[in-house]
């Protein structure tokens, strides 16, 4: 009796650590083996400013035209490594949207922030900068203990497109490259979405609305994937539907040391499915990075912002 309860409980246990491991590759890369993050180039341009000529300042132009930064008129400056003025411009702009004193120069809190694996989805859209502060909201409650006064900066995507007013019941499916494990995180944030705003979400076996799908490099929606550490998601505005993971990143559910959880990242690109663009509130789920290991929640600021985008 005692050996068969003592085998219940070892297999009880080795299921806790199944739910908690990666999803991914069956084992983990060893050190000799681990490939560098996309972004990890960055470092090497740390303390780079205007009027230097160094190797991979060309991927750092790279990197900015990605998320909307820099555009050149032609590819010469655009594939050289001068550190021009457009460069400059571009780095202050990407300071002033993460509260980084914007001194045009690649000092160690611009690289790290830089290189935190992040959303594929641009802070800039064809020209509209979605973090800017002229986005700002202002929201003020008086009760007769005490004034609050706080700010918002949640934003929209470049022409505020949003589902029709009639359209208050969206569903949703997984094509058949999702691991079975994903399903329920996802689901969850859906219904964590559900309970803040006027939508309500169903899970669908064809034609939905929304689509949620794991994927590698270049998988012919024009945003190809970088690889582990990079770019780990991204999201088309309504009424696209399109939810695309990372499918090379390491996956868990809930907090997994070097892994990035499922449902954190799904709350985020549901916004972008939703009209959302990116915050500049670092603790809002519609800020643009996310670490490994770490799991967030909907903050109020991403809900005063759906509700605004909507007039709800």
């Amino acid at each position: 009796m005692a050996l068969k309860q003592f085998n219940l409980l070892s297999f009880i246990f080795i299921l806790a650590l199944i739910s908690l491991s990666p999803i991914g590759q069956a084992k983990r890369n060893t050190p000799s083996d681990k490939k560098p993050s996309p972004f990890e180039f960055i470092k090497t341009v740390q303390g780079c400013h205007k009027g230097n000529k160094t190797k991979e300042i060309h991927n750092l132009k790279k990197y900015l035209h990605k998320f909307g930064y820099l555009q050149y008129p032609n590819q010469t400056h655009a594939n050289n490594d001068d550190f021009d003025e457009a460069l400059e411009s571009a780095v202050k702009t990407y300071q002033r949207n993460y509260n980084i004193n914007p001194t045009g120069t690649l000092d160690a809190t611009t690289v790290s922030k830089m290189t935190t694996p992040r959303c594929g989805v641009p802070d800039i859209i064809n020209g509209k900068n979605t973090m800017q502060k002229h986005g700002t909201k202002e929201h003020e409650s008086n009760s007769s203990s005490k004034h609050i006064h706080t700010v918002s900066h949640y934003s929209f995507l470049p022409g505020n497109p949003r589902w029709p007013r009639s359209k208050t019941h969206l569903t949703y499916m997984f094509s058949a490259n999702t691991p079975a494990a994903a399903v329920g995180p996802v689901s969850r944030a859906f219904q964590k979405w559900a309970s803040s705003t006027h939508f309500t979400f169903s899970l669908a076996q064809s034609s939905a609305d929304l689509v949620i799908g794991f994927h590698s490099g270049d998988h012919g929606d024009g945003n190809p994937f970088d690889g582990r550490g990079g770019t780990l998601a991204h999201a088309f505005a309504p009424t696209n539907g399109r939810f695309h993971y990372d499918a090379d990143e390491l996956w868990s559910v809930g907090p997994v040391q070097d892994a990035f959880d499922l449902e954190t990242v799904a709350l985020h690109e549901i916004g972008h499915l939703l009209g959302l663009g990116h915050s500049a509130v670092e603790a809002a789920i519609m800020y643009s990075g996310i670490g490994a290991g770490v799991t967030k929640n909907l903050h109020p600021d991403d809900i005063q912002g759906i509700k605004s985008l909507y007039n709800v």
